[in-house]
């Protein structure tokens, strides 16, 4: 079974989806088109809302990340990343045994931005990188900044 519910945020609406009683994906600016507040969904909408209000600073949910083995050892290698701290591209990759070009392509493929922070990786040289969410290097800022992980970087 698939459920979707939209919520209004401070970076735009976020459509977090849950299959087969885990969340599957997290998309920037659409809209369910028939919303389903299944218990999971509702959770989720609390939990984000309570990390985007400053209040949450790890996410606790049954999540189902698709990708290639690859990915997925990447996808696990971010949600190792503290909230408030980044990783370079170069340090992940290192984590990984792969290089900093593989892990850029991983981020951008992640399903589930923010619960798995691939805002969290910055380029080297403490510059930001990428960002391929809703709002692009603006939301990547903002995401940072709401972590105290801005500092320093450029």
């Amino acid at each position: 079974m698939r459920a979707s519910l939209t919520l209004e945020t401070e970076i735009g609406p976020l459509t977090v989806t849950e299959a087969d009683g885990a969340i599957a994906a997290l998309d920037w600016g659409a809209r369910a088109a028939r919303p389903q507040p299944t218990p999971l969904l509702q959770e989720a909408a609390r939990q984000l809302k309570a990390y985007l209000a400053g209040r949450l600073t790890a996410f606790d949910l049954p999540l189902a990340q698709a990708g290639s083995p690859f990915q997925r050892r990447v996808f696990a290698a971010m949600r190792a990343i503290p909230y408030g701290a980044v990783m370079s591209y170069g340090d992940l990759a290192r984590t990984v045994d792969s290089a900093p070009r593989a892990i850029g392509g991983a981020c951008g493929a992640n399903p589930l931005p923010i619960l798995v922070p691939c805002h969290r990786v910055v380029a080297s040289g403490k510059r930001l990188g990428g960002y391929g969410g809703h709002g692009g290097l603006a939301t990547k800022r903002y995401l940072l900044a709401l972590e105290g992980a801005l500092m320093g970087l450029r």
